[in-house]
């Protein structure tokens, strides 16, 4: 166990990851450096598991090349060591919950998918109202093979780990208010689509699921202080980690309004992670 008394963590997607799908030489030091240092460092990521680590493959890198000790991901609904993949955390929605909130979507006409509890997160049952939704098209292709349609009448029995709504365009942020006063008893989380950039996804957890609840556990099984935490992010699914931790900071290429609340620091593109350890005085 380390003795460490200091936790860092970086978004993945437009935080770590560049455009280019790659993560630089100097972020992946820069890791490096506080892991010498015996701070604690973490990816949260609104991917799954699975999809965390197929991006890793991707790119060619091996798990134990990537200098982090634990990976928060489906936005908080899990916490894996980090190499390894050892789940140590986990929040399900459960079958009665599903219903209710696939209820509210049919009612709303929303295009969602329903992913499995995990490890098996990367299976989903989805449906479609028919409307022009080329994104949750796209994410259909994307996972083709790991894709189920929905029929009517169909009863959740299992548990799960989110329900997807996917709406094209971005969302009107009253709208946006108005599903997470509908849905009060969850955790509705609102994410820039990673596909086309554009569209909205509304993600739908378990009541206690957040970036920043993951993370609050996570310190506590670390004996931490908030205090001493650093976060960075991009987009809206990162807010409530920015504003938890000790010193939060968002990326060049975060939308205006998180620009206006939190530190900037270069794009995802310029070694923006590894310029807020700078900032931070952390190395």
């Amino acid at each position: 166990m380390k003795t460490g008394k200091k936790l860092f963590i970086t978004d993945f997607d437009g935080t770590l990851l560049k455009d280019d799908k790659t993560i630089s030489q100097e972020n992946i030091r820069t890791l490096e450096i506080l892991r010498q240092k015996k701070i604690f460092t973490a990816i949260a990521t609104g991917r799954s598991a699975y999809s965390f680590e197929k991006a890793l493959k991707n790119i060619g890198m091996a798990d134990d090349f990537l200098p982090i000790d634990y990976v928060i991901f489906s936005t908080g609904a899990g916490i894996m060591e980090f190499p390894g993949g050892r789940v140590i955390y986990q929040k399900d929605l459960p079958s009665y919950d599903i219903r209710e909130i696939t209820d509210y979507l049919d009612h709303k006409k929303f295009d969602y998918m329903v992913h499995k509890s995990i490890p098996d997160t990367q299976y989903f049952l989805y449906k479609s109202h028919g409307k022009d939704n080329p994104d949750f098209y796209a994410r259909l292709a994307l996972y083709k093979e790991y894709a189920l349609p929905l029929n009517d009448g169909h009863r959740h029995e299992d548990p799960a780990t989110e329900v997807l709504a996917i709406i094209r365009g971005r969302i009107n942020m009253d709208s946006l208010e108005m599903i997470k006063k509908d849905l009060s008893g969850f955790s509705v989380i609102h994410a820039t689509s990673p596909l086309d950039h554009k569209s909205s996804w509304i993600e739908i957890f378990h009541k206690n699921v957040s970036k920043s609840k993951a993370a609050s556990w996570l310190i506590n099984r670390l004996g931490l202080s908030r205090q001493n935490v650093i976060s960075v992010g991009n987009d809206y699914n990162d807010q409530d980690l920015l504003v938890w931790s000790g010193k939060g900071f968002v990326v060049e290429n975060a939308p205006a309004c998180m620009r206006q609340v939190f530190n900037i620091v270069p794009s995802n593109n310029q070694c923006g992670v590894s310029e807020a350890v700078k900032k931070a005085g952390w190395i």
